[in-house]
């Protein structure tokens, strides 16, 4: 009779693989980071009495700990030795993986608990709109280097189809700084500074011998920055709004620090905060007008997303930026 060979049946390779998962997953259920460090400090120690001490524990509670790690790993990790206890040799190899386990740990809540500028590398991520004071950016950034030289930083512009909350939300930028009316509502804010609002032309324009009042100043000729996002109308827009006025917006720019050049050689009004205006008027033939719309001031705040609230390296850079917005409004003040 021949010889029957029995089959060895196998499991399907995705019911092995749930298999192996769920034996994974039940692992992870049953160990947690105190166990781990209880088995480095137990086999560093090769002694239960002087790892309780050396953890604040009582030793009936590491015994018990230790008991656990053996049902977990199915080897007695210490065995006695002539009056002593030793490692096995699987324990000798889970000393260096568990220290690996621990360290990573302290990494992973070390930014939630502290930030030394000497030593930072942390990559810091600014969206802020170009028609800020000229000095402003240039002056943060050199403010934050000198701090904290090991930091990167990314200046991202506050493009007409950038979503600036969406990117906030999204840890995309870590902070955003511009002037808005009514900040969002669902963003962390702080104010700045406020500027008075004028109006900028060449110095060859009608308006510097005659002057001008509210309809003269409507029917000229202005130029406006692209808004920040789409459907958004521009702040000194939605200030005339309020009024019931609507100006003659000829051209727009999405590049503000453009604009001072295009007016100098035009008969183009630009109408923004007077920082900007006497910055640019320093280096280009250029004069400055009184806005005979008696609009309020621009504020100008920093935002932020509850993502990075109690981040101290967040907390940190805004900080700094509230740091150099009031520096640079004191010496505009002089």
């Amino acid at each position: 009779m021949a010889n029957v060979v029995p089959i060895q049946r196998t499991a399907a390779p995705g019911v092995a693989a749930k298999s192996a998962a769920a034996s994974g997953q039940a692992l992870f259920d049953r160990i947690d980071l105190h166990l781990i460090r209880v088995l480095h400090v137990v086999l560093t120690e090769r002694s239960v009495s002087r790892a309780a001490i050396r953890l604040g524990m009582h030793q009936p509670a590491v015994s018990a700990a230790l008991k656990r790690l053996r049902v977990l790993s199915g080897d007695p990790l210490l065995v006695r030795t002539g009056g002593r206890m030793v490692p096995t040799d699987a324990a000798l190899r889970m000393v260096e993986p568990a220290a690996s386990i621990l360290r990573a740990a302290e990494m992973l809540f070390a930014d939630a608990r502290s930030f030394d500028p000497q030593t930072a590398t942390d990559t810091f991520r600014i969206a802020a709109s170009d028609y800020l004071d000229p000095l402003f950016l240039p002056t943060l950034v050199a403010d934050i280097k000198r701090q904290a030289p090991g930091v990167h930083i990314e200046i991202h512009p506050l493009s007409p189809d950038s979503d600036y909350q969406a990117h906030l939300a999204q840890g995309h930028v870590d902070l955003v700084i511009g002037n808005w009316m009514e900040p969002p509502e669902d963003l962390h804010m702080a104010r700045l500074f406020g500027d008075e609002v004028v109006s900028m032309v060449s110095r060859d324009h009608p308006a510097v011998r005659r002057g001008w009042d509210l309809d003269t100043w409507l029917a000229a000729e202005h130029i406006a920055p692209m808004p920040t996002h789409p459907g958004a109308r521009g702040i000194i827009d939605q200030m005339l709004d309020r009024q019931g006025q609507r100006r003659n917006v000829v051209a727009r720019c999405a590049y503000f620090g453009l604009i001072p050049d295009m007016v100098a050689n035009s008969l183009l009004v630009l109408t923004t905060g007077r920082q900007y205006c006497e910055r640019a008027a320093a280096r280009l033939p250029l004069a400055i007008l009184d806005c005979p719309a008696a609009l309020p001031r621009l504020m100008y705040y920093q935002l932020w997303h509850a993502r990075s609230h109690s981040s101290i390296a967040a907390r940190w850079l805004r900080a700094r930026t509230k740091d150099v917005a009031a520096a640079l409004r004191t010496s505009a003040d002089r």
